[in-house]
């Protein structure tokens, strides 16, 4: 059989939406099957869904990949940027949280399907799950690639420069949460996780 977890989460952010700054924070909850057989990567994979909330996207400011200005001025200021292809309603960032997730994650746990909310959202929650069509995050980005990163480089065109964002951004080998080689790994966790079972270990 397989087994299936679920857990909340929660991270506070800056958006600017028609030109005006506002402070959000988010509540999710999300199901996960647990594909792995090894408990070390259980736990691995559920402590990168835990650093990417607390230390990866928790205190950044979300702002439209395409307002190169704003994008300057807050990498100048050394604000941590996250980009994204459509403006911050509730429900782009629920999509890029359930793709960067999957990515991150590496099939050890599959994030299947989430439930987000906030505080500006009124008392409504947004669901996202395997089966939707993903839209613009269907294109290659930072959130199908499966490092901590949560911005691209920004090329501003022939003869100018890069502007490269997040720049201590660490590798998940760094961090300690790789997941090669794992025999070989000394991980230590306060949270244990559990095991998956095939139909003949039952």
């Amino acid at each position: 059989m397989t087994v299936r977890i679920q857990r909340d989460f929660s991270f506070t952010a800056g958006l600017f939406f028609d030109n005006e700054f506002f402070m959000n924070t988010y509540q999710i909850s999300a199901n996960f099957n647990v594909e792995s057989t090894s408990i070390i990567e259980q736990n691995i994979a559920l402590q990168r869904a835990k650093y990417f909330f607390s230390e990866t996207i928790d205190s950044s400011i979300f702002v439209r990949d395409t307002d190169i200005e704003r994008i300057e001025k807050l990498n100048d200021m050394g604000f941590k940027s996250c980009l994204l292809p459509e403006e911050p309603y509730d429900q782009i960032i629920g999509i890029i949280v359930f793709t960067k997730l999957n990515s991150i994650l590496e099939e050890k746990l599959v994030l299947t399907d989430i439930h987000l909310s906030s505080d500006m959202c009124d008392g409504v929650s947004y669901l996202h799950s395997m089966e939707e069509n993903l839209g613009p995050f269907n294109l290659k980005g930072w959130w199908n690639e499966n490092n901590p990163n949560i911005s691209n480089p920004i090329k501003l065109g022939k003869g100018k420069k890069v502007v490269k964002l997040n720049k201590k951004n660490n590798t998940w080998e760094e961090l300690n949460l790789g997941f090669t080689p794992i025999k070989d790994k000394q991980y230590n966790s306060s949270e244990v996780l559990f095991a998956s079972f095939s139909k003949k270990d039952i």
